[in-house]
């Protein structure tokens, strides 16, 4: 019992380390997207960097940082326990050695076909040289991200494998100071002020590899070249990333199928989804991947050992501590949505009727935060397991569902239509998702968990209800006043929390009598 109680703890404080630099992180990115803005605007210049960027940015998304995490810390964790430490650490060196010289490759072969990647996602470009010639200088020096971005991710799996967070989920906030700061140091004094930009992203994925280093050779791991390429450990990694890599794709195909078909509404309705999915992804960002990436190496030493047991328990803990902490987060969007866009975007050219716009959209989007983080925990369950397909074969069912409900819903509400495809496709993911892998672990405690689901969307909608009659007025309808505004809401925001955790105290919520708990025991050590 103490042992469960002990791994409990360990996965609820690695996922609140986690969340805290992964806050730090976003809040950076937004710091850097404000700095952009200032200097290139909506301009021909943003659009050569943002397209000579897209290309090193899918392939990180698809490659370096998701799936190689999930295939690399479950198969990690078996050579440690199975093998010792030692092979496990040879296990590390030879997958960095292989990924310096495949991923070294890829890059030099985006170095040098840069020409015909740009002319392939941006033809447009070809009628006009400069922007052209532009755009592939700019792809050619981000390239290098692409390999220091994996060697990154292949360290923040081997220190997430020893149960190290903090330094790993801080990594990624150096690539947005690399950013910022080469933009305002260099910029101005640039001839072509974007390329400062380029040389910030290629600087920024050195920073986030080296950035993790000290720790990295704290806990006993090497950089030291190992070229055993038919190790038995690299080729199930590989085995295993293969699925992973076609998941993430999925996802991103789900966004470029949103964004194409709202190029056929009006105008302002990709903008109105780019912000709106924006703020989603903060709660999602923060609370699912944080509470997915902490999870997966208890659940895959329960897996490994075959303590099942073990695995449902920590699984049901997670899901039902996330949906804690994010279906108020959930019922807040919804409530509070336009105070929120109000308040970040209403000035200059965004005025209220794209406050509104947004606002619409953010309203649909939420409703599938709660099975979006949630398809984080069931994900990393099978991972654990090694089963990478299950989730594959329903996501692409998961993708045909959305392209269905896009274009049914695309009609009558417009982009609204396609936030709100989007939320029920993610539930319709989740409920599968959870639905085998009740199946192949026979029991998951769904009582319990639906038991607690309900006691959270009733303290939810209590608050959220609270906070939409506190702030629902002609206020959010103007520009300007942002300080008195944000003092405003963050009365409200503070107001309908207390609001949350008594209604959830008096619905005796299992998930906050164990935080006030932990809470109480922390006091009393100190």
């Amino acid at each position: 019992m103490n042992n469960g109680m002990d791994e409990k703890r360990n996965i609820t404080k690695a996922a609140g380390i986690m969340s805290v630099a992964t806050f730090i992180s976003r809040v950076l990115g937004y710091v850097k997207d404000m700095i952009l803005a200032v200097y290139f605007g909506a301009t021909g210049l943003s659009d050569t960097f943002f397209v000579a960027f897209r290309i090193p940015n899918l392939l990180r998304e698809l490659f370096a940082e998701g799936s190689m995490s999930s295939a690399f810390i479950p198969v990690l964790t078996e050579y440690q326990a199975k093998n010792g430490k030692d092979e496990a650490k040879r296990l590390v060196r030879i997958t960095f050695t292989f990924i310096m010289i495949f991923v070294g490759l890829i890059c030099l072969i985006g170095i040098i076909f840069a020409p015909s990647i740009v002319t392939a996602i941006a033809p447009g470009f070809l009628s006009m040289p400069e922007k052209f010639s532009l755009t592939v200088l700019l792809t050619r020096a981000m390239f290098p991200f692409l390999l220091f971005i994996s060697l990154a991710a292949l360290i923040m799996g081997a220190l997430n494998s020893r149960r190290v967070f903090f330094i790993p989920a801080l990594a990624p906030a150096m690539l947005n100071v690399s950013i910022i700061v080469t933009v305002i140091s260099l910029a101005s004094k640039m001839e072509q002020p974007i390329i400062a930009v380029a040389i910030g992203v290629a600087l920024g994925g050195f920073v986030q590899f080296a950035f993790q280093i000290p720790s990295f050779l704290k806990n006993g791991y090497s950089l030291k070249p190992e070229y055993d390429f038919r190790h038995p450990g690299l080729k199930k990694m590989s085995i295993l990333m293969l699925p992973a890599t076609m998941g993430m794709a999925v996802a991103q195909i789900n966004i470029f199928i949103s964004t194409i078909l709202a190029s056929y509404l009006a105008a302002g309705s990709i903008t109105y989804l780019y912000y709106s999915m924006r703020l989603v992804q903060f709660p999602v960002g923060i609370f699912g991947v944080a509470m997915g990436m902490a999870v997966l190496p208890a659940l895959s030493e329960h897996a490994l050992k075959g303590d099942y047991d073990k695995l449902r328990d920590d699984f049901s803990f997670a899901l039902r501590l996330l949906f804690f902490i994010t279906i108020p987060a959930m019922a807040g969007l919804i409530a509070l949505r336009e105070p929120i866009v109000n308040i970040l975007f209403q000035r200059g050219k965004f005025d209220y009727a794209a406050t509104a716009g947004t606002a619409d959209a953010l309203l649909f989007y939420s409703i599938g935060i709660w099975a979006i983080v949630g398809v984080r925990i069931v994900t990393a369950s099978f991972y654990s397991m090694q089963d990478t397909k299950t989730p594959i074969k329903i996501l692409v069912v998961t993708v045909m569902t959305n392209i269905i409900l896009s274009l049914a819903l695309m009609g009558p509400l417009k982009h609204s239509g396609l936030a709100l495809a989007n939320a029920l496709a993610s539930t319709v993911n989740f409920l599968l998702l959870f639905y085998f892998l009740r199946k192949k672990l026979e029991r998951l405690g769904a009582r319990r968990i639906i038991k607690s689901f309900l006691k959270i969307s009733l303290a939810s909608i209590v608050m959220g209800a609270a906070g939409w009659f506190l702030l629902h007025g002609e206020l959010w309808k103007e520009s300007g006043r942002s300080m008195e505004k944000a003092g405003y809401l963050s009365g409200v925001i503070i107001l309908c929390s207390a609001l949350y955790f008594l209604v959830s105290y008096l619905l005796k919520s299992e998930e906050l009598e164990y935080i006030v708990g932990l809470a109480r025991k922390k006091i009393q050590e100190r």
